[in-house]
This record gives structure tokens, sequence and C-alpha cells, in this order.
């Protein structure tokens, strides 16, 4: 054999394979000492335990569990908010579909309520003593079920809502609407669920509580900025937030915050338990409101849902939408 060959390495000796087989597998005991009667007791057990408190304890360890669990998933549902619905009134002597009531909703105010990934219903009105399919289901109903409101824009809010007769025809709005919103405000208030009105909502609101409005800002005020123009969305003035107001804590960053203005109407005398959260500036026309008995009931005269989010020309809005939101999710509490 060469010098270089290397030997294999010797096998060191060791217990046959029969003893090592053999050999029994140790588990650490995991018991502890309780006390002198009971050196060997579980750790999970009590002195004095009989089986039926041992399973007692048990049972009530699981319930505490899966309460927990529930109330998480059900905290981390998603939200579900309901809009109100715009109302389509047909002309006389309308044909086909134009010829009946339609209810709906403008797409940006859904969009931009889903874009906190919560899931948006449309609340249709409702009547219980119809003709063709009458109903059980109240608006009630839907403040309970839902987790929240947004009042969108549309139609005048009438001025006979108010107390007041319209001073020009086209001025008389739309007092069916008017009845089915308030009612639905004031379910959804009574219930504890936030609420956020747009345009016409912010009105209703005001006028939900006692106010009264400006049938047209134009004609009231004569010296206010122009608050509707043919360019609608793209119209836009400044508006500034009174001390202490919510708006003012949320934007107190923004330097000369700018807001669409697509309205003719506006707030008047306040009602009662309303604050001023945003004046027109300069012209001191009230842009936003908030009623004060409650955690979230706040209304917007300018359209959010038509301002960018993230956008800088424009005052993002995002922060007012998310307030509303914790408010619902608080709701569940």
């Amino acid at each position: 054999m060469a010098e270089d060959e290397q030997k294999p390495p010797e096998e060191v000796p060791g217990p046959p394979v029969e003893t090592r087989l053999k050999s029994p597998i140790r588990v650490p005991d995991r018991r502890g000492t309780r006390g002198p009667s009971e050196p060997g007791a579980a750790r999970y057990q009590r002195d004095g335990d009989t089986p039926f408190a041992l399973a007692g304890r048990v049972l009530s360890s699981r319930w505490r569990a899966m309460r927990e669990r529930f109330s998480r998933d059900f905290m981390h549902r998603t939200l579900h908010i309901g809009v109100s619905a715009r109302i389509f009134h047909p002309e006389a002597g309308a044909k086909g579909l134009l010829s009946k009531n339609l209810q709906y909703l403008e797409e940006s105010i859904a969009q931009w309520v889903m874009s906190r990934d919560v899931l948006v219903f449309m609340i249709p009105t409702v009547n219980t003593n119809g003709l063709l399919h009458p109903s059980n289901i109240t608006l009630r109903h839907y403040a309970r079920h839902l987790d929240g409101l947004v009042l969108q824009g549309g139609a005048d809010v009438a001025p006979q809502t108010y107390s007041e007769v319209p001073t020009r025809p086209e001025w008389s709005g739309d007092r069916a609407r008017d009845v089915y919103e308030l009612e639905l405000l004031h379910e959804f208030v009574d219930a504890g669920k936030p609420v956020l009105g747009v345009c016409r909502g912010c009105q209703l609101i005001n006028v939900a509580f006692g106010g009264t409005l400006y049938q047209d800002v134009a004609t009231n005020v004569p010296e206010a900025l122009a608050h509707v123009h043919d360019l609608y969305d793209a119209h836009r003035h400044a508006v500034r937030f009174p001390p202490g107001s919510s708006l003012g804590r949320m934007f107190s960053g923004v330097q000369r915050p700018i807001v669409n203005s697509i309205h003719h109407q506006a707030v008047k005398e306040l009602g009662r338990d309303i604050r001023v959260e945003a004046y027109s500036d300069p012209d001191g026309i009230v842009e936003a409101i908030r009623y004060q008995r409650a955690d979230f009931v706040m209304g917007l005269q300018w359209h959010p849902e038509f301002h960018r989010a993230g956008g800088t020309e424009l005052l993002d809005c995002t922060p007012v939408l998310d307030e509303f939101l914790r408010a619902a999710r608080e709701t569940r509490l």
C-alpha cells in the first residue's frame, strides 16, 4: 500500500444497537409542585379543585377567548354607510322611464365614501301604505342596521320646510325629499349614528334643528361673492375656519383653504345647538356647520367628493371623511 494512501477512520465503539433502541425517550416533567399534599399537580390545577370546577374554568376561558375574537372581528368588519337618495320627479307628458319617479346616487359621492374601503348603500324612500307593494320596513330599520349616513346634494330645500314661502316659483324646492330626508336624519341622530351632509345636506341639517336659509344668496345678500356659476364644480372660493372649530383643528396647517362652490341657497339663521365650522372668505356666508349635541353631525356647503384626495389646489377633505368613519366605527362599541 502506498505511503500517501489514507486509512479509513477507526469506528468509535459505542453501546450495542439493541441497547440504543431500547433506551427510553425522556420527556421533560412539566408538572409543578403545588404543595406538600399534591407534589405532582399540573400547573393549571388549584388546591381543592373538583372536576366540575376545572371544567367550568376551562369553559369560561374559552368563552372569553371567543368573545374577544368576536369583538375584534366585529370592530374590523367593513363599515356600512347609507347615502340618501336624489329624487327625480317626472314632468307632465313624459314617456318611458322618464315618466317614473326615480331615486339615484351621484357617482362621485359614492366613490368618495368607498375610497376608504367601506360599503355604500343608497337608502330609498319608504312607503308602508303603498298600494302595489306595501312593506313594514321603515327608515328606522336603516338607521339601526347601517353605521352612518351621508346626505347628498341636489334640489333646493323647500322654503315651506322652514316656514317660509318661495319668493320665486323656481325656488320652491323639493318638499317630498325634505320630508324623507328629515325623517332619515332624525332616525340616525336618535340612533347615535354619525351624519355628514353635503351641500343641500348641510342646509337640511340646519333646517332640521330650527334654522332658516337664504332662498337665493345673490338676491338676499347682494354684496356676497358669486356662489354658483356656469363653471359648476370648477367655480371656487376661499373659506376660513373660526377659532375653536373642529375643521380648524383638522386643517390647522392649511394656509388658505379653497373649496368649490355650487349653491345658490345658504344657511341664514342657525338652528338650535348648531355651530359654524367655516365661513366663505371674505363675504362671511356660512360654509360648514356642526350639531353640538351629537358626536358627529356635520354639514359642508361645498362638495368634498369633487376635491382630489392628496391634491393641493382644493382642500383635501379626506380628514373629514376619516373623522366621520371613526365616529361610525365607534358606535359599535
